[in-house]
């Protein structure tokens, strides 16, 4: 192993003497020592970027467009290196992370289109008695300074949804990556400088949260962008009363087999959706909910096809759907919470076990309501099977959660598609496949306790600028 990656400073490497090492999730050996940043650097950091901020509130459209094109063809020049960070990092099977990479060139790609296409409007003031002879031009201007703070599961794509709108829209960033994953970020740091980013305009500081007040608490921040937990984003939008905050936090994702779907194509999906990656997402599958036509048949064929097809173990198999989740005790949290649901009447399919970091794929069912598989945020291989009598009980019990990101539908009924879309408490409504779909450049986040904001880099520019009105009278 060489030398300790260093942090990213307002555009420039900088070593520090605390050096971190990280081990992987799955054997536990080192994979990389990281530099890890203070409060002197988050205040420098803080300090260039309030210096480079008019800088770049007036570069052009095309600028930051380019910018943001020539990082996509630099991301993609890096795609395996990336890859194998995420397989070392946090125990990312590599189908999955080459799906990730790919994926981030296309957040790229939207991004530089939004940077192409900043809304503006022209208001017809003279509607107004008052506004006779007059009309208003509108523009959006960036907000100023952003700081964001992402999760270890997605850190290169998710990093890449708080960088790219934010420079799309002309303000500079100051990041905090996961602490289990920061050198996918700092990677990233790297190829926007080669793509031209002014110096001061980014810092990646991998930064323990003692040292990471003033990322909410100084008044110069402008925009906090958090992806996380909902405990955590929900107190730091409290700490930065004076900043625009976007928050995507926790989900409990459930799908609907309706009457009428096509089961032999929503059990694959739905499988895929519940368990790539350990079930590491806020929008993987945690429930599904079956109607009672299909209930004796669903249930074997879908336990049949776990068992056959989902893969558990090494991830860097390329055949590996589940590797490890991040934390031992995040494993250890998982089982406990799976015999808490057998030991309340819970039918276990199959799985329920570990090792190591590894939880077995795991399908329950008649999990009590009560039970914390069911009423929190599962965040791993675990899915819980019900049956329901309709569909108004079926959209009843997908409302049934404190969350409100994403949904699945399987159904060939327009109608029960408009009665959900107009029902439920969800950011996004999935016909015919699992709530963990996901294209990047379409308006994503959630309500209720996941958080506030949309992401999709066209979307997040409205959050990342304001706007400014110019009144123009005719004499």
């Amino acid at each position: 192993m060489s030398g300790p990656r260093p942090l990213w400073l307002a555009g420039r490497p900088v070593t520090t003497a605390d050096v971190r090492s990280l081990h992987s999730p799955y054997d536990g050996r080192e994979v990389s020592r990281v530099c890890w940043a203070d409060e002197t650097h988050v205040a420098a950091a803080l300090d260039a970027a309030e210096r480079v901020a008019p800088a770049l509130a007036a570069m052009t459209a095309l600028d930051r467009a380019t910018i943001l094109e020539s990082a996509r063809a630099g991301l993609l020049a890096r795609r395996d290196e990336l890859v194998d960070l995420l397989v070392a990092e946090v125990g990312k099977p590599r189908t999955a992370g080459r799906i990730e990479v790919d994926r981030a060139a296309d957040t790229l790609t939207d991004a530089a289109w939004a940077a192409r296409s900043a809304p503006g409007t022209v208001e017809a003031l003279d509607a107004y008695g008052s506004g006779r002879g007059r009309v208003g031009l509108v523009k959006r201007v960036p907000r100023g300074l952003v700081t964001a703070i992402t999760p270890f599961n997605f850190p290169v794509n998710l990093v890449l949804h708080k960088l790219a709108p934010a420079i799309a829209a002309g303000c500079p960033v100051i990041l905090k990556p996961a602490p289990d994953a920061p050198s996918p970020a700092l990677v990233l740091a790297q190829i926007f400088a080669a793509a031209g980013l002014p110096e001061g305009a980014l810092s990646v500081l991998p930064l323990d949260v003692a040292h990471a007040g003033a990322l909410t608490a100084d008044r110069r921040v402008k925009v906090l962008s958090f992806t996380g937990s909902a405990k955590v984003g929900w107190a730091l939008k409290a700490a930065a009363v004076h900043a625009t905050t976007l928050l995507e936090l926790g989900g409990n994702a459930a799908c609907y087999v309706a009457a009428d779907a096509n089961v032999d194509d929503a059990i694959p999906r739905l499988a895929t959706g519940a368990f790539t990656y350990a079930g590491q997402s806020c929008i993987s599958v945690q429930r599904i909910l079956v109607h009672v036509k299909h209930w004796d048949t669903f249930v074997p064929r879908f336990v049949a096809h776990v068992r056959a097809t989902v893969i558990a173990g090494d991830p860097h198999d390329a055949a590996t759907i589940v590797g490890p989740v991040i934390r031992a005790h995040d494993a250890a949290r998982l089982v406990s919470w799976i015999d808490e649901a057998v030991a309340g009447g819970a039918t276990l399919h199959c799985g329920g076990t570990r090792q190591r970091n590894v939880v077995a794929p795991t399908v329950l069912s008649g999990v009590p309501d009560d039970a914390r598989v069911r009423c929190e945020e599962a965040f791993g291989p675990v899915v819980l099977l019900a049956p329901v009598a309709d569909d108004d009980d079926a959209l009843e019990q997908i409302d049934a959660s404190a969350y409100g990101l994403q949904a699945g539908i399987f159904t060939a009924d327009i109608g029960l598609l408009m009665k959900a879309w107009d029902r439920l408490h969800v950011g996004g409504i999935i016909h015919n496949d699992a709530s963990a779909f996901r294209v990047d450049g379409m308006p994503y986040g959630g309500v209720r306790d996941s958080g506030i904001g949309r992401e999709g880099p066209r979307h997040a520019l409205s959050e990342y600028t304001e706007p400014r009105l110019l009144v123009l009278r005719q004499p």
